[in-house]
C-alpha cells in the first residue's frame, strides 16, 4: 500500500521524540525515562497487537476471537483503574462493570445502526476506541476521588458533622472531579476539523473513501465515544464515592498512589 508508513519512516519519527526527550533534559524535567519507557511500551505492544490483528481481520478467522478480545479490553481497562487507587476496595469490579455497560451500548449503536458492518476487522479497533478513551477519564475520575477523600478529609467530615448524608458532604466535590475528567473529552470532540483532524478520518482518507463518507463515520464515532466517556466517568466517579463512605455515613481513610 503506498500511504503506509515504512519502517525508516518510523525510524524517523522517532527523531522528534529524541529532540523532546532533550528539551526535557535540559529543562530538568526528570521525563527523559517515562518518555522513553512509554516509547518502547507503544512500540513492543502495538508490535504484538498488529501481529495478533494479522489473524483477528483474516476473514476465515470465527468472530467470536474478536468479541474475547473485546473482553480483555474491558477487563484490562478496569484493572488499569483499580491500580491507581488499589486503596479504595471494589473498584476493580466497579470499573469493569461500568466499561463493559459503556461497550456494550456503544457497540450496540455502532453496528446495530451499520455505522460499521460487524467484522473482526472493525469489531476490535472500534471497541479499543471507545474504551480507550473512557479509560484515560476513568482513571481521571478515581484518583481525583482518592485525592478528595485526602486532601478534602476535614471539610468533608465537617459537613457529616453538620447532618448532611455523605452524598451531598461530597457533592461538590465530585462534581469539581467529573468536570476536570470529562472535560478534556469535551475539547477534543469540540475543537474536530479546527484544532486536529481525528485518526479514524484520516485512516479512511487515506484507504481512498470520500472525505464526506470519512466526515459522517468519525462524527458518529466521537459522538458515541463522548457519550461513553460521560456516561462510563460519572459511574466510575460516583461508585467511588459510595465507596469511600461507610453504609452508616463515615469517611474511610484512602491511601492514594499515583504513578
Amino acid at each position: 500500500m503506498r500511504n503506509a508508513v515504512a519502517w525508516s519512516g518510523l525510524a524517523a519519527s522517532l527523531i522528534f521524540v529524541a529532540v523532546a526527550i532533550g528539551v526535557s533534559a535540559s529543562q530538568r524535567l526528570a521525563l527523559e525515562r517515562e518518555m522513553v519507557v512509554a516509547v518502547a511500551r507503544s512500540l513492543v505492544q502495538l508490535l504484538l497487537v498488529g501481529v495478533a490483528l494479522l489473524a483477528v481481520v483474516d476473514d476465515d478467522t470465527p468472530l467470536v476471537w474478536s468479541w474475547l478480545w473485546v473482553i480483555v479490553i474491558v477487563f484490562f481497562a478496569g484493572a488499569t483503574v483499580a491500580r491507581r487507587v488499589p486503596a479504595m476496595p471494589g473498584m476493580l469490579w466497579l470499573a469493569v462493570g461500568a466499561n463493559a455497560a459503556v461497550a456494550a451500548v456503544s457497540l450496540a449503536i455502532v453496528y446495530g445502526f451499520d455505522i460499521f458492518p460487524l467484522s473482526g476487522r472493525t469489531l476490535v479497533p472500534v471497541a479499543g476506541m471507545t474504551i480507550g478513551n473512557s479509560l484515560k477519564s476513568g482513571v481521571v475520575g478515581a484518583t481525583r476521588v482518592a485525592e478528595i477523600a485526602g486532601d478534602h478529609r476535614a471539610e468533608i467530615e465537617a459537613r457529616l458533622a453538620l447532618g448532611l448524608p455523605g452524598r451531598e458532604a461530597l457533592r461538590p466535590f465530585l462534581r469539581s472531579a467529573l468536570r476536570t475528567a470529562i472535560s478534556p473529552q469535551i475539547e477534543n470532540t469540540a475543537g474536530l476539523g479546527i484544532v486536529f483532524l481525528p485518526g479514524a478520518m484520516t485512516g479512511l482518507i487515506l484507504a481512498g473513501v470520500s472525505p464526506m463518507a470519512a466526515v459522517r463515520t468519525q462524527l458518529a464515532l466521537m459522538y458515541v465515544i463522548l457519550a461513553g466517556v460521560a456516561i462510563t466517568t460519572i459511574a466510575i466517579v460516583l461508585g467511588a464515592a459510595r465507596l469511600i463512605m461507610t453504609p452508616d455515613d463515615r469517611l474511610l481513610p484512602v491511601a492514594r498512589r499515583m504513578y
